[in-house]
């Protein structure tokens, strides 16, 4: 009997000792579920996320992407490049978690960080700035037969302004507002820039904005089949641009293009990397930065030589640097 007493006891004892240790770890738990478990969102298994495939960020994109894989020297690293609605899409899908790499014009950029723009409301903190890739010029273009000679005459038109959530729609109507035309004075079309060229091509639209690089695969294809022209935007309006927009005057040289006879005054921007700084760890985004721009030469698409040490920090201006980049910039003595 006093053996059961004694056996009651000890098992008691235990099971006091057990519930103790269990609120202990509990309330540890409670803590770790507090504060946020960045380093469990580290990954190497990435997605970057591009443009619509007739622009320029899927195929410099999917460069980029193999450049990476054959010379980031980390276990279990491979990143895919993927279609998307391009610049803001990027960073949108950035902050939800659902892509961890992203091509943005610097200018959408800015405005996710702060809260600006199609960002009103929502700041975008979880990226840093990675590289600059290159300059992207807008080329809005019509072609012979639709009565199109200036922006202005876009007014009761059917215009592709680029996809949703794209650096090239956010410039288009930032263009077009500068010359009085706002959403319903024209007939809108929202697709990459390959879809609009097939339509210019087949008449089904009469003109297409496409922040590009220069020159552009997807038009000069189109001036085989078609006459293109590219409508210079005018002094009056490219200066209320500059000054409300933050996009830079640019010149297209007559030499850009076959079809062109003068130069076209349009404006720029910069394409840039960015990463998550919630899925992409310091070191793995020190990786990244060193593999793309010590090897960037490997890249043979046409944009792909803008991608420089020179370059690197062209649109870094006013954009948080990813912790992993700003490591291997300082080591390269870029920063």
């Amino acid at each position: 009997m006093q053996m059961k007493k004694m056996l009651f006891l000890f098992v008691t004892l235990l099971a006091m000792l057990v519930f103790a240790a269990c609120g202990t770890d509990q309330g540890g738990e409670g803590a770790a579920e507090d504060a946020p478990e960045v380093a469990e969102d580290f990954r190497t298994d990435l997605q970057l996320g591009t443009g619509s495939t007739g622009g320029t960020y899927y195929p410099l994109g999917t460069e980029i992407a193999t450049v990476l894989n054959a010379n980031v020297d980390v276990e279990g690293f491979n990143v895919s490049a993927i279609e998307t609605g391009a610049s803001n899409d990027n960073l949108a899908r950035i902050a939800r978690g659902e892509i961890q790499l992203g091509m943005t014009v610097h200018l959408p950029a800015l405005d996710a960080l702060n809260g600006k723009g199609e960002f009103e409301g929502m700041n975008v903190e979880n990226f840093g700035f990675m590289g600059h890739i290159y300059p992207e010029v807008m080329q809005i273009i019509t072609v012979e037969g639709t009565g199109i000679n200036s922006i202005a005459d876009l007014e009761g038109k059917r215009v592709a302004i680029g996809p949703p959530g794209s650096g090239t729609q956010a410039a288009a109507k930032a263009i077009l507002a500068a010359y009085g035309i706002e959403d319903g004075d024209y007939d809108s079309f929202e697709e990459g820039f390959g879809d609009a060229r097939d339509r210019l091509q087949n008449g089904q639209i009469d003109a297409s904005f496409g922040l590009l690089g220069l020159p552009a695969g997807s038009v000069t294809e189109l001036a085989l089949q078609r006459d293109v022209k590219i409508l210079p935007i005018d002094a009056e309006q490219l200066g209320q641009i500059e000054e409300t927009s933050g996009y830079m005057a640019y010149e297209i040289p007559a030499d850009a293009y076959e079809f062109l006879t003068e130069p076209v005054q349009t404006v720029t921007a910069y394409a840039v990397l960015v990463g998550s700084t919630s899925q992409i760890s310091e070191e793995l985004g020190y990786e990244i930065t060193k593999a793309l721009f010590e090897n960037a030469e490997n890249i043979t698409h046409e944009q792909g030589r803008h991608l420089t040490k020179d370059n690197a920090l062209s649109g870094a201006e006013g954009l948080p640097l990813h912790p992993g980049t700003e490591r291997y910039f300082e080591e390269a003595g870029l920063n």
